[in-house]
């Protein structure tokens, strides 16, 4: 019988992309897959600095509202809402994952000077917080190093993505000199990544998504 994935996201932007990751990392299982989206969750966020208790509320009941729809396994693909993903676990007789924690998980292996770099504080600082709860629950002592690219996400909002790489671009070649790993906060950055040479990429960096589907081709 096969398994129901659901997909939470805040932007319709990301359904293509996942639908994509899907068909390459989960090719071959029994899977049916659906998604839920809302991007006011991301734009109320983004607008009020944090996630707010009403936003937070809105998440447990898409969340549960997948399960009513059928989800045996449920994924809420954006970072910024990540603290009201974990509050929705309990609530759900069905595994609910946070699309950055499979990347959490390892990066911590890779060594304890561990840097997140976003373009957005409100993805910032729940990144770098679950990290620290990652490396606690898997004994992991971690040194992390967060830095904010401020101005590239109004820039690629603005219709300048090259603006928005070139900032980007810098702070990833310059986190890289003081870590053993990076992770990416946002999605949005992972493209950058294929720009950098080899010799500025001098430590690993990861990306959330990719990382993720691996994670459910595990476990599915």
């Amino acid at each position: 019988m096969p398994k129901t994935l659901a997909l939470i996201h805040t932007s319709a932007t990301l359904v293509p992309i996942f639908q994509e990751l899907v068909d390459t990392y989960l090719k071959g299982k029994d899977l049916k897959v659906f998604n839920i989206v809302d991007d006011s969750l991301i734009k109320n966020t983004i607008e009020r600095g944090a996630v707010t208790p009403d936003t937070s509320r809105r998440v447990v009941n898409y969340v549960g509202s997948a399960e009513e729809a059928g989800a045996d396994y449920i994924m809420v693909t954006c970072s910024s809402i990540g603290d009201a993903v974990e509050s929705s676990a309990p609530l759900t007789k069905v595994p609910v994952l946070r699309v950055d924690q499979p990347m959490a998980d390892k990066a911590v292996q890779y060594g304890k000077r561990v840097g997140v770099i976003a373009t957005l504080p409100t993805t910032l600082t729940p990144t770098s917080d679950l990290v620290r709860r990652r490396a606690i629950a898997l004994g992991r002592d971690v040194e992390i190093t967060s830095k904010l690219c401020e101005g590239a996400f109004e820039a690629l909002m603005g219709g300048k993505p090259e603006v928005h790489d070139t900032m980007v671009a810098r702070a990833l070649m310059e986190l890289a000199e003081n870590v053993d790993v990076i992770l990416l906060a946002q999605a949005s950055m992972a493209r950058v990544v294929g720009q950098l040479s080899d010799a500025d990429k001098k430590v690993p960096i990861l990306a959330s998504p990719e990382i993720a589907m691996e994670y459910l081709a595990e476990v599915l």
